[in-house]
């Protein structure tokens, strides 16, 4: 039996537990950096090895063999009688899933069962990560086979996400994806990163700025937990919010600023006039600083965004 996960929270739980089996970590963060869709293996590897490096402080062969790892992960179903996924609710085990499950479509995978642990629906649940061995191994006693309606799903899902526009993914979330029922909230909580129609922001970049307004200056820990009790789910981890604030902290007419910080922990943030400027719609971040942002298939680049939110009908709209 192989068990793949997203990360060695989950993988290393499991090892300590009853559940047996070999356990491989499969997790390239695809809510983050480019995600273009036709590509194979080894041009996937080399789309998204950059963006690993540079977020992570990797060295570039590093960041090619770690996914290089996590794609063999996948590759070695055929050496066992079952494999079991692991992902949970969030985006980022979301996509991990579907990615998975398109490329296992297109596999031979007639000696080999595929399955799926559920995912608790507790309001409360922040993710398998959090789970003890107990737990993980009465989910592993619950698991199912995977379906043809749910690789049918992983499929579309999948081209719509990696696709250069952004509105397959409305088209994808207006059709019946109940066989994997954590991905229409998943993707539709991705399209509210794109920069809004009234200010140009991402809702993450939203919350941190309004936050700081409510709370005034915060330390960058305080500062995550604080945003992340405005989601319905966990949406990303620490080190992706710090570089998320450095970047509005950055640019010519910064949002924020920054003191004391110390390794890949964040000091104190505070918001500046801009920021406050911004958050109130009297000014928009993109117009200001410009964009360089990948999400999905799609790499918004320039002074100006080609694909805005609009918060009120919760729909993308292009912008001439």
């Amino acid at each position: 039996m192989l068990h793949i996960t997203d990360g060695e929270s989950v993988a290393g739980t499991l090892r300590q537990s009853a559940v047996s089996g070999q356990v491989s970590v499969y997790g390239d963060l695809m809510n983050e950096g480019p995600a273009p869709a036709g590509l194979d293996g080894e041009q996937w590897r080399e789309a998204r090895a950059p963006f690993l490096a540079s977020a992570f402080d990797l060295d570039l062969d590093d960041a090619r063999q770690y996914l290089k790892q996590c794609d063999d992960a996948l590759a070695a179903f055929t050496h066992h009688e079952e494999v079991v996924l692991w992902f949970d609710h969030r985006l980022s085990n979301q996509l991990m899933l579907v990615r998975a499950l398109d490329w296992l479509s297109t596999q031979d995978r007639s000696a080999v069962r595929i399955s799926l642990v559920p995912v608790p629906t507790e309001p409360d649940f922040l993710g398998l990560g959090a789970l003890e061995a107990s737990s993980l191994a009465a989910l592993s006693e619950a698991r199912v086979l995977v379906t043809e309606a749910q690789y049918r799903t992983a499929q579309a899902a999948w081209k719509a996400f990696t696709s250069p526009d952004p509105t397959d993914i409305e088209r994808f979330l207006s059709t019946d994806t109940s066989a994997l029922p954590f991905i229409a909230s998943a993707l539709r909580r991705h399209l509210e990163q794109y920069p809004a129609l009234n200010d140009g922001l991402s809702r993450t970049e939203r919350q941190a700025l309004a936050v700081l307004t409510e709370r005034g200056s915060l330390s960058g820990p305080k500062l995550f937990v604080a945003v992340q009790r405005e989601e319905e789910a966990v949406f990303m981890g620490d080190v992706s919010f710090y570089r998320l604030v450095a970047a509005v902290a950055g640019p010519s007419h910064p949002l924020v600023t920054i003191a004391d910080s110390v390794e890949n922990e964040l000091g104190a943030v505070s918001l500046t006039t801009t920021g406050k400027a911004v958050l109130e719609g009297r000014a928009d971040h993109v117009e200001l600083n410009g964009i360089d942002v990948w999400l999905g298939g799609v790499h918004l680049k320039g002074d100006k965004a080609a694909w805005r939110w609009d918060r009120a009908s919760e729909r993308l709209v292009a912008q001439p």
